[in-house]
């Protein structure tokens, strides 16, 4: 028995509601962290909720550094001058300052922290791609490169997709309390490849101007309950924020659709949780996870029992769970894959980005819940070609029944998850080679360990 009854089950493969939220939030057009957009999803989010029967519907708003996108050029002379400015070619990073630099572009590879250590960047223009070899062992994220490059005396960062398509990449390089300290745009692969060839003898002479506004904004969570009224809750996340030059359909109009469809099938077996599962849709994740910090900073962490975050969900029906050592998560959902006969793969994995974060690096359970992808890195995602178009409503209903199995069994009295000390989360972290990445972008959270 997986504790879902054939019923619900039988609603689940025939439900179109993700599907038809999903559609209100593309057509939203842009749900950039902080601005109008972001704001109009979250009351649709919280009106699906309300529909729902959920309890304690609300809207929590909360400040952080904003960021809007102006134009971007890049122009490189290799004995011709060649001027990059159109939006399938170079755009700015959110977060990004504003500025205008003339300097030598110089190609450092993947990006790895090996790559920085032997280039000579000081007053130069790095540019790395957005692979990550998979024989590196984990993956490298792009503030890591930023930062790398900002840090070994970088002047500006070009981060160049390896995904073909004329689509450069977007994502965030600011700071906790403002903007990067060098400009920063991304390529797409076909001028990437361009530049490759341009420096390939050590460098190439660059001009890149961005313009870029960064001033404060305000973000906002979605939340609503079912179940008993208990101290503990289950919570199950994501966020509703999108970058600014795409519908955000996959990262994380899914994340966001399954959330709620998961409350609308346990809203039928309400009666049958021991525990309060809490549906929270956070904001200004693609920004610096803030809404879940937020969250995290303005509730007790007893209240905690299990967190589990969806994001990245998009890329097939396959349910992928990184538990980050909290093995009685990875438990509920190997039961789970058992008892439907359906694939879940688990791993132990340490994942220091998107929303469960805040709350594993304080000690409390939280997993990320993904689905399989057959290549490295987002694919479409953090592109113009986040699209609706890309997804299928059966891969949706094959992954909102085994997520609403798994909601189901954490809410179990009989189940028990312990949170973890701070140092055992820095001890895994620092297992899973994140650290040095970690501390070059800043964003090494256990520097208080350290010192004792």
């Amino acid at each position: 028995m997986t504790g879902l009854p054939s019923a619900l089950v039988g609603d689940a493969y025939t439900s179109t509601h993700h599907w038809e939220l999903l559609c209100d939030l593309v057509d939203v057009d842009n749900r950039m962290a902080g601005q109008e957009g972001e704001a109009e999803a979250a009351e649709i989010v919280a009106d699906a909720f309300r529909s729902h029967g959920l309890r304690d519907v609300g809207i929590d708003e909360f400040e952080i550094p904003g960021w809007w996108r102006g134009s971007s050029a890049l122009v490189v002379d290799n004995g011709r001058s060649h001027v990059f400015d159109a939006d399938y070619q170079v755009i700015g990073l959110p977060g990004t300052p504003g500025g205008e630099i003339e300097a030598e572009l110089v190609d450092v590879g993947y990006g790895r922290p090996e790559d920085f250590e032997t280039a000579d960047l000081d007053g130069k223009v790095a540019m790395a791609s957005s692979f990550t070899p998979d024989d590196y062992g984990r993956w490298i994220h792009r503030g890591e490169k930023y930062y790398f490059a900002a840090n070994n005396g970088a002047v500006a960062f070009v981060f160049r997709n390896h995904v073909e398509g004329a689509l450069p990449p977007t994502g965030s390089i600011g700071r906790e309390d403002g903007p990067g300290p060098i400009p920063a745009v991304g390529v797409s692969k076909e001028l990437g490849d361009r530049l490759v060839r341009y420096a390939k003898d050590g460098g190439v002479a660059a001009e890149l101007d961005v313009a870029a506004r960064n001033e404060p904004a305000t973000s906002r969570n979605v939340e609503g309950v079912l179940g008993p009224d208990t101290d503990e809750e289950v919570l199950l996340t994501a966020h509703v924020d999108a970058h600014d030059i795409a519908e955000g359909a996959n990262d994380n109009g899914v994340g966001t659709v399954l959330v709620s469809e998961v409350a609308r099938l346990l809203k039928q077996v309400e009666d049958d949780l021991d525990t309060a599962v809490r549906f929270a849709v956070f904001g200004a994740e693609e920004v610096g996870l803030f809404g879940a910090y937020h969250w995290v900073d303005t509730h007790p962490a007893e209240q905690v029992k299990a967190v589990v975050n969806v994001d990245g969900a998009g890329y097939s029906r396959n349910l992928d769970v990184y538990t980050h050592r909290f093995d009685a998560i990875g438990e509920v959902f190997e039961e789970v894959a058992d008892e439907l006969g359906v694939p879940v793969d688990v791993s132990n994995d340490v994942r220091p980005h998107s929303d469960h974060w805040p709350f594993v690096q304080e000690g409390l359970p939280g997993s990320q819940a993904r689905s399989k992808s057959g290549e490295s890195g987002r694919g479409w995602g953090h592109t113009h070609a986040d699209t609706l178009d890309k997804l299928d409503v059966r891969d949706l209903r094959d992954l909102a029944v085994p997520l609403a199995a798994g909601v189901l069994k954490l809410a179990d009295s009989a189940v028990t998850v312990d949170h973890r000390s701070r140092e055992a989360i820095r001890d895994a972290t620092i297992e899973d080679g994140h650290e040095e990445g970690m501390r070059n972008t800043g964003g090494w959270p256990f520097e208080d360990l350290d010192e004792e």
